[in-house]
């Protein structure tokens, strides 16, 4: 009887090994030494092809960074953003309203298409152009996983419903960044790339023709300037999302929600009372605790519901299915 219970034990006990490394192998898919063997140049060309687009147009790095948000929101990091059949294409919708950057991926896809055919996915291209373009004007760097492939459908419907709005209150904002597997501090980490770019003067008009006391009143009268009261007059025009250094990655984003100079509601609300104000006070007294904890949450972003293994496509352009 004794000697049957010790079997039993160990045969439990494999059990368990293997389940455990099933799911270690699962969790450990992306590897950021997936084309080592079969596309060694590929990161280099990447970022070759990165710096020059960042270059010529320094606003480009905010851009791509935004692009890989905005694709991984919506049914994962698969590059479906970057699909324009007309019929289903993300880009169309009202979240991804300003998004641009997709002629720096193809650019980049089509360098990589000529050294390795048909082997570095669009997904990990814009992933990985993400991570170049915080590098390229000053942000941090981060060790990116590699292995997804590409959707080849995009969601038109989910893009309307899953990216966050300019809009939203801290408590939405909160429970949307929870869905997709990041908490608050990743949440506030993030929309720290607002420290550089741009934003559409349709996306804060309310905000600085509104009458609330969370805006600085100089700040607002600034803004005017170049966003007329009227709805469809100067919609598209641009402002900077941090007035002071908006060129330049750093932690003067978090300073500027102190002040009441966040440009979105959505910037604003960070700091506003809630739960988030104290993780903008330590940003700000620390700029390397931001930089390293951007870095993670991308990370953790970037590894939201890939596709893997014999999943998806390697898109020949990342503008259509094969």
């Amino acid at each position: 009887m004794a000697q049957y219970q010790s079997i039993q034990t160990i045969f439990v006990s494999i059990i368990i090994l293997i389940l455990s490394s099933n799911n270690l192998e699962i969790n450990a898919q992306l590897s950021p030494t997936f084309y080592d063997n079969t596309c060694p140049n590929a990161l280099t060309t990447i970022r070759t092809s990165i710096r020059t687009a960042i270059s010529r147009q320094r606003r480009m790095a905010a851009l791509l960074i935004r692009l890989h948000f905005h694709d991984c929101f919506v049914q994962g990091c698969d590059a479906s953003i970057l699909l324009n059949d007309p019929a289903t294409t993300e880009r169309t919708a009202q979240s991804n309203t300003g998004v641009g950057g997709y002629e720096v991926i193809d650019a980049a896809k089509s360098a990589v298409e000529n050294i390795c055919p048909g082997i570095v996915s669009c997904a990990d291209i814009l992933a990985v152009a993400a991570r170049d373009a915080s590098v390229a004007v000053g942000g941090p760097s981060w060790s990116v996983g590699l292995g997804r492939r590409d959707s080849p459908a995009a969601n038109r419907a989910l893009a309307d419903s899953d990216l966050p709005r300019a809009d939203q209150d801290l408590a939405s904002l909160i429970t949307d960044f929870e869905a997709k597997g990041l908490n608050e501090r990743d949440m506030v980490a993030l929309s720290g790339s607002h420290t550089i770019g741009q934003s559409r003067c349709v996306a804060f008009r309310a905000r600085i023709y509104g009458n609330g006391s969370d805006i600085d009143a100089n700040f607002a009268s600034t803004r005017r300037r170049n966003c007329p009261a009227d709805r469809g007059n100067g919609d598209g025009n641009l402002a900077p999302l941090d007035l002071v250094t908006p060129n330049s990655f750093d932690n003067n984003y978090f300073r500027n929600l102190v002040q009441r100079r966040g440009l979105l509601q959505s910037d604003q609300v960070l700091f506003s009372g809630g739960s988030s104000d104290s993780i903008v006070l330590e940003y700000i007294n620390s700029p390397s605790r931001f930089a390293s904890d951007f870095a993670a949450a991308m990370v953790k972003m970037g590894e939201i519901d890939p596709l893997t293994g014999s999943n998806g496509m390697i898109r020949t352009t990342c503008s259509a299915a094969n």
